[in-house]
């Protein structure tokens, strides 16, 4: 739970059973790469390893893209977000988008 709203990446919670259908919902965010993480990566391209600050990059925006797609689930009236999914997309030479989007329902116990 996030926000107060259930937050599944399958069809339906169990446990759970969905009474109200509210539609698609979507948060994304567009982060451009630093200039440090991008001297450390070239770095990391010689000798190999995880890109740590690329890494940590992708983690903050997902998290931005999540909260955002669960705001606007809160608005429409919703208690649970379901099918969630991720897409990433290049918007220009080292900027990227993530977006997470889901099916905002209403759901109960039971």
């Amino acid at each position: 739970m996030q926000n107060g709203i259930l937050v599944s990446n399958i069809e339906f919670l169990p446990g759970y059973s969905v009474t109200q259908h509210l539609g698609l919902v979507q948060g994304s965010t567009v982060r451009a790469k630093h200039v440090g993480r991008d001297m450390m990566a070239g770095l990391k391209n010689i000798v190999g390893g995880e890109l740590k600050g690329y890494t940590e990059l992708l983690v903050e925006s997902r998290q931005e893209a999540v909260e955002r797609m669960l705001q606007q689930a809160k608005a429409m009236g919703a208690n649970a977000v379901i099918n969630v999914r991720f897409s990433t997309a290049n918007i220009t030479v080292g900027a990227s988008e993530i977006l997470a989007y889901g099916t905002a329902v209403v759901v109960t116990r039971g």
